[in-house]
């Protein structure tokens, strides 16, 4: 019979890998007669039979196991594997020695006791915040300081409201895993909606980058003025934001990514104002309407005007999104047309006007920052060829098309727009 114990060799293999060998050595050594049966058992059951199955990542494992000894109060075993978690298994200040595929960043840590606190209690995520602040402190890496009052909500970010005049609300997502953000990245929404559009991309691209989101004059938390907009006072708005942003963040130029409404603001952004801009991004946008195409829009306004906005919604939410869409995901649909009814109508009838006499069809070709056009197969609004045209129009634009997705092609394909802006932003 072999006498190799090879599921307690795997399981001691999985242990220092975990908890890093000086642990485990001290562990060892101080097994005795009573306890030593013990260490093979757990070794083994433990450390082989559980930590050794292929079906959840090991820093999966290693989270749910740090939630549930916070949970239960174990506090010497969440120290021992928070301590490993944080170090990966290795000793502090030497180099190479912790395994990175069992790492935990002090966010990560952080968020796992967010989650206990919903699902196990304050008291016991107060613990374990203290026991890691602690470690973190031992091990070198004193987090700098911050006042509760500055904390803001990560997946929203921190607001602010502009000083011109009308006042723009924007929040402000800080780079999570970089000292040094990559890019300053400032997201624009689509008539009707609000900076919430963007949520999923903000949260992703805020991993590298410094991400602002606004809303428009008239929507959102920004102020409403009364009468007409111009497309040249939207993009006046955001020159503005940016002077403040550049001033608030020292962030030089910006991408801009712009969607609908958001895009047609970036195109005479780039036009008038290209010293604020690294890159710009048009997606679901046009360079301008024909006649027919005008009289549409003030149809529309018309209809508003005697109806509110209740009157065009349903057929809104037929433009924003693909029948399938509007199949699959009902309550995503009936939220953004929420969204687009609560709007101030005031602020639509604006936006509306802007948009309905946009046109930089003569102009596109002044365009000179690094363009990205994203059209999608589905939008009746902004239709394949026109949203070409514009491209080939600008000199040296790149082109992305995301398949099945209407018009709000963020909401619809998120992977797929995250991946174009993501392989955009490589390229500047």
């Amino acid at each position: 019979m072999d006498p190799y114990d090879h599921d307690l060799e795997r399981g001691m293999g999985n242990r220092r890998r975990m908890l890093g060998d000086a642990w485990v050595d001290k562990s060892v050594a101080s097994a005795n007669a009573f306890t030593a049966e013990f260490q093979n058992f757990i070794t083994r059951y433990a450390w082989h039979e559980v930590w050794g199955r292929p079906g959840l990542d090991i820093k999966t494992r290693r989270v749910i196991v740090m939630a549930i000894t916070a949970s239960l109060g174990r506090w010497e075993e969440f120290e021992l594997h928070l301590r490993a978690a944080l170090t990966g298994g290795g000793v502090p200040g030497v180099e190479g020695s912790g395994d990175p595929e069992t790492q935990l960043s002090p966010d990560e840590v952080k968020e796992v006791l967010m989650q206990t606190a919903i699902y196990a209690g304050v008291p016991a995520a107060n613990t374990g915040m203290g026991i890691a602040a602690r470690l973190l402190r031992e091990i070198g890496q004193p987090p700098p300081p911050l006042p509760a009052t500055e904390a803001a909500m990560p997946a929203t970010g921190r607001s602010h409201r502009s000083t011109g005049n009308p006042a723009l609300h924007y929040t402000v997502r800080e780079a999570r895993d970089v000292a040094v953000p990559l890019h300053t990245i400032v997201l624009s929404h689509s008539l009707g909606s609000d900076a919430s559009l963007w949520d999923r991309l903000a949260n992703a691209l805020s991993s590298d980058h410094r991400v602002i989101c606004y809303d428009h004059r008239g929507h959102g938390d920004s102020d409403t003025p009364s009468g007409a907009y111009t497309m040249a006072e939207l993009a006046d708005d955001a020159e503005r934001l940016l002077g403040e942003i550049d001033t608030r963040f020292q962030s030089g130029p910006v991408v801009w990514v712009g969607l609908s409404l958001g895009g047609m603001v970036a195109q005479e952004l780039a036009l008038r104002y290209s010293q604020r801009l690294r890159g710009v991004v048009i997606a679901n946008a046009c360079a301008g309407y024909s006649a027919e195409g005008r009289e549409t829009w003030r149809q529309r306004m018309a209809a508003i005007e005697s109806g509110g906005l209740e009157s065009v919604a349903d057929s809104a939410m037929e433009r924003w999104f693909s029948d399938g869409f509007r199949a699959a995901k009902a309550a995503a649909v009936a939220r953004w047309r929420r969204r687009m009814v609560s709007t101030p109508v005031a602020g639509y009838l604006g936006a509306s006007h802007a948009v309905m006499n946009h046109d930089t069809t003569a102009r596109l070709s002044h365009i000179s920052v690094p363009t990205l056009v994203i059209a999608s197969s589905a939008d009746v609004s902004m239709p394949l060829p026109q949203c070409k045209a514009m491209a080939d129009a600008i000199a040296g634009a790149q082109w992305a098309l995301i398949e099945d997705a209407a018009h709000l092609s963020v909401l619809e394909q998120p992977a797929a727009f995250e991946a174009a802006i993501t392989a955009f932003l490589l390229r500047l």
